[in-house]
């Protein structure tokens, strides 16, 4: 409730706009980080994806943003452009009604124009990297004004190679800056950096013991490589997700995989890390409102994604580290929502399965797809067991019996040897030899017609009348 927000320090008026929005009380990374960045200390945060971290740090820097005066004085990075937009968005959310002038500094735009937003003396802005750094070398980005930095989704920035781009970037910022790290992760390096880079930094992690939200339900399942494609589909069939991702290691099979899926009658996309940032952008708006169905793409080109209403994620084997798994599973079960993570693995590659739960602390659940299902395999194991024998006749059945006489059995009475007797005799009925039998006596009963078929008929008339008489 408001009271609740405003007891972490929140303005009134954020406060009353986060209960329009909905959001009416703040999340656990949101109560634990929000009084510390106000009170302008370095923090160091890891948070799985889709906890809330983008108002855990947008909250504060709004709110520290002094709007009478024209400079920049809040500065927010993130790896894609995708996530750049969706922290905008949120700031001008939030942001517009309190005076906030916000500008977008991401690639693949105009730099003409994000020039010009900046001669409108925006008090924050959001970018990627390179286009950041691109500015400061044009001497058109000046960040003497900047008391808060924050990266978002830190590990990724150095796993995309920004570190330099990043570095530069912090140099052109006061020294007394404030430095926000905000990750899903943090790796030795991100570690490393926020070590040299921040003044006794606060370490805030909600809940240490998951790195993954707890309504995410996770499973593998066995399929060699030739046989994903038609497991996956598949897979589509038994779950009916509103949206999916596969997420590939390689982009040479999306295009394929995108053919295959079109032809088979799913509304199916790709994203492309090398994509321009209209594609892009068009690629995931048609994921949102429905138009699409199912989105292939890599990790790489899958950062930063935020699709509130993801259902399932399905990852074409078990990946090498527990951080890429760890981002792809994040794409769903976001802000508590329930998500599915689905593992196509190689059989070669199960063990993989078991290093990556102990790693992450996880249960990974193995399922198969059986009458377009997918099920625990040991439930099918225990109906087949359960299923009398399909597919014999009956008196084949009766012929597979074991016939016990009936002191053999144990057996007493004139009923038990009855019921022997009978059984023998179904046996003996359906029994080949029986049949046999029985054709032979009919090849004899036509042995005379096949050697009288050349006798003229007033004989075979005397040998017909003599055979008649003999019986």
């Amino acid at each position: 409730m408001e009271k609740e927000w405003t007891s972490l320090g929140v303005r009134p008026s954020l406060a009353g706009r986060l209960k329009e929005a909905g959001l009416t009380e703040p999340a656990p990374v949101q109560a634990a980080a929000i009084p510390v960045m106000l009170e302008g200390r370095d923090v160091c945060v890891r948070s799985h994806t889709g906890s809330g971290k983008t108002l855990a740090y947008l909250l504060p820097a709004l709110q520290r943003i002094e709007t009478d005066k024209p400079e920049l004085q809040a500065l927010v990075m993130a790896p894609t452009q995708e996530l750049a937009m969706q922290i905008v968005r949120e700031a001008e959310r939030f942001g517009g009604p309190e005076g906030v002038r916000v500008q977008q500094l991401i690639g693949g735009a105009s730099v003409s124009r994000q020039i010009d937003g900046l001669k409108r003396k925006p008090h924050l802005a959001v970018g990627t990297p390179g286009r950041l750094h691109e500015l400061l070398k044009m001497r058109k980005l000046k960040l003497h004004g900047t008391k808060l930095v924050v990266l978002d989704e830190a590990d990724q920035m150095f796993a995309l190679g920004s570190t330099k781009e990043l570095e530069a970037v912090l140099d052109a910022v006061p020294g007394d800056r404030q430095l926000a790290f905000f990750s899903a992760t943090l790796p030795p390096e991100t570690s490393a950096l926020a070590e040299r880079l921040m003044r006794e930094p606060v370490r805030i992690d909600p809940a240490p013991e998951s790195r993954l939200p707890g309504s995410i339900r996770h499973y593998a399942v066995r399929a060699e490589r030739r046989a994903q494609f038609d497991t996956a589909k598949r897979l589509l069939h038994a779950l009916r997700p509103s949206s999916a991702l596969i997420f590939f290691d390689q982009t040479d099979q999306i295009a394929h995989w995108e053919a295959r899926l079109r032809y088979e009658g799913f509304a199916a996309g790709a994203l492309y890390g090398d994509a321009d940032k209209l594609t892009r952008s068009q690629t995931l708006d048609r994921l949102r409102d429905g138009r699409l169905r199912i989105v292939l793409t890599t990790d790489v080109a899958a950062r930063g994604i935020d699709i509130p209403e993801l259902e399932l994620v399905v990852s074409l084997g078990v990946p090498t580290d527990a951080e890429r798994y760890i981002h792809r599973a994040g794409r769903t079960g976001r802000m508590g929502r329930e998500g599915t993570v689905v593992s196509l693995v190689d059989p070669r590659d199960w063990p993989r399965v078991g290093k990556l739960m102990r790693k992450l602390g996880i249960a990974i659940e193995e399922r198969e797809l059986y009458g377009g299902q997918l099920i625990d395999p040991s439930e099918r194991k225990r109906d087949a067991h359960s299923r009398p024998a399909a597919g014999k006749p009956a008196a084949r059945r009766a012929e597979m019996q074991p016939v016990k006489p009936a002191e053999e059995a144990g057996e007493k009475g004139a009923g038990a040897e009855a019921a022997n007797a009978a059984a023998r005799h179904r046996a003996a009925v359906s029994r080949p030899e029986s049949r046999a039998g029985k054709g032979k006596s009919s090849r004899r009963e036509r042995e005379p017609d096949r050697k009288n078929k050349g006798a003229p008929r007033w004989l075979k008339a005397k040998w017909e009348s003599e055979r008649q008489s003999t019986k």
